[in-house]
């Protein structure tokens, strides 16, 4: 079945041609999902200083509560998922990473605007919770609709390199972050920072998603999701749709524990599990921790572009199964060498580079993997649901369960890897056998009758 061309990239509905390139859509869409990430994860960096102020106690009581008030954000992003991925078949994949967008935006402002433990008592973890809580939401339907409208509009054969982009951002958000923090921290002095200055970086995710929304509102809607539309082939209920077959709660089940799960772990271990080994363990300065951090995280952040090029030529999943096997591998070794190393910062950026590695291979390909393996009219929501169950209740809880089993079994230092590492391992086992084949040669376009080709200028 032919394609209307008004229905193409870049050209509008009443046939009036826009003036947007792919690269223009790529770079909104992951330029937006780049600002949540930095949003998100503030908390994360700041966690020891809502400890100290959001908290009674000692400090290492008040900061395993203030890593448990982190995982609530991740533990409520498949509600965003299971509501936002709705609304993103139902209603257009641009409408609700706009809406998620300004969501995570306002809460992350009123987290620098929020009373202390010691002004209001249990009223302020209260709305610090709250204030996760709705980040979390937004998360969970941000990116499975940034991710499916790069992807709808990436050529067949192309898909992994262009939806690679978008996987940088997580990684680039928290350099972001790292670098807001400690210019206000240099700037301000540790002790008006500890006071006061760390409301600053929260607050300044205000002008980031000002920016961030005026570029998305120039995109149009997904062309792939539009014709679906002009087909009558979308679903009028894909809440529906998606939770009552059970071959697609298979497909879910397959993505979460040998794909997203794993990654999560993966990603968590290697990014946030590192960081707060090297300060809160190592006792390593923050200066120099977050030197190391910001280095390994961008020499590796180029290598998710690398890995998505190669998954369209060789396939996603031998690269994201080899990803896991090595974090099974060589997790114990590596956090022992950064035991051994920890006076040589270029050492350690050498070892925490090793682990970004590793999340670039399983997480560069993984939006490519899911788009491929769910069907257009409940992508959505198919997708958004094992996403972020993986990344944010399995993911997401490696900094607290990793912790807790540190304090609890403190005879075995390293004992909180066996966390990620058996998660992980799962993940091997069931992406080699669960999965029938790759998924790159998927032509996603045939749902409709084939990608229309747009008129010559």
């Amino acid at each position: 079945m032919a394609v209307s061309t008004a229905s193409a990239p870049g050209v509008a509905r009443d046939g009036s041609r826009k003036k947007q390139s792919l690269a223009f859509i790529v770079g909104a869409s992951s330029g937006g999902t780049l600002i949540e990430w930095y949003d998100f994860y503030l908390y994360g960096v700041l966690a020891g200083f809502f400890a100290t102020h959001f908290f009674p106690g000692d400090m290492r009581e008040g900061f395993l509560y203030s890593l448990g008030i982190f995982w609530t954000g991740f533990v409520v992003r498949p509600f965003g998922a299971i509501i936002f991925g709705h609304l993103g078949d139902l209603v257009g994949r641009k409408y609700t990473f706009m809406l998620t967008l300004g969501l995570m935006g306002l809460a992350t402002f009123l987290v620098g605007c929020l009373p202390t433990y010691n002004q209001i008592g249990w009223t302020a973890p209260a709305l610090l919770v709250a204030c996760r809580v709705v980040q979390g939401l937004a998360l969970g339907g941000q990116y499975g609709g940034a991710a499916t409208y790069i992807a709808e509009h990436a050529p067949d054969g192309k898909r992994g390199l262009y939806t690679s982009w978008i996987q940088t951002t997580a990684t680039l958000g928290i350099v972001t972050a790292l670098l807001v923090i400690m210019a206000f921290r240099l700037g301000m002095g540790d002790q008006a920072f500890g006071d006061y200055g760390w409301r600053f970086p929260f607050m300044f995710s205000a002008l980031l998603v000002f920016l961030s929304a005026y570029l998305r509102l120039k995109l149009g809607e997904s062309p792939l999701f539009q014709a679906l539309k002009d087909q009558g082939k979308s679903s009028t209920n894909p809440m529906r749709d998606t939770y009552t077959s059970a071959r697609n709660w298979k497909l879910m089940a397959l993505a979460l524990f040998g794909f997203t799960a794993p990654e999560g772990v993966v990603w968590y271990t290697g990014q946030f599990y590192a960081l707060a080994y090297m300060q809160t363990v190592l006792m390593i300065p923050y200066v120099t921790v977050y030197k190391v951090m910001i280095a390994a995280l961008l020499l590796g952040a180029p290598f998710f572009v690398f890995w998505g090029w190669l998954s369209d030529k060789i396939g996603r999943r031998a690269i994201m199964s080899a990803g896991f096997l090595l974090a099974v591998l060589t997790y114990w070794p590596v956090f022992t060498w950064m035991g051994t190393f920890r006076d040589n910062p270029v050492m350690l950026t050498l070892l925490v580079w090793y682990m970004v590695i590793l999340v670039t291979m399983v997480y560069g390909p993984i939006a490519a993997f899911l788009i491929e393996l769910f069907p257009a009219r409940v992508r959505y929501s198919s997708m958004s649901l094992p996403y972020h169950v993986g990344n944010g209740v399995f993911g997401g809880g490696v900094p607290f369960i990793a912790t807790w089993l540190a304090g609890t079994f403190t005879g075995i230092p390293l004992i909180g890897l066996a966390y990620p590492m058996t998660i992980a391992a799962i993940g091997v086992v069931v992406s080699t056998f669960g999965l029938r084949g790759e998924t790159h040669k998927v032509q996603i376009w045939d749902e409709v009758g084939g990608r229309p080709v747009p008129d010559k200028p």
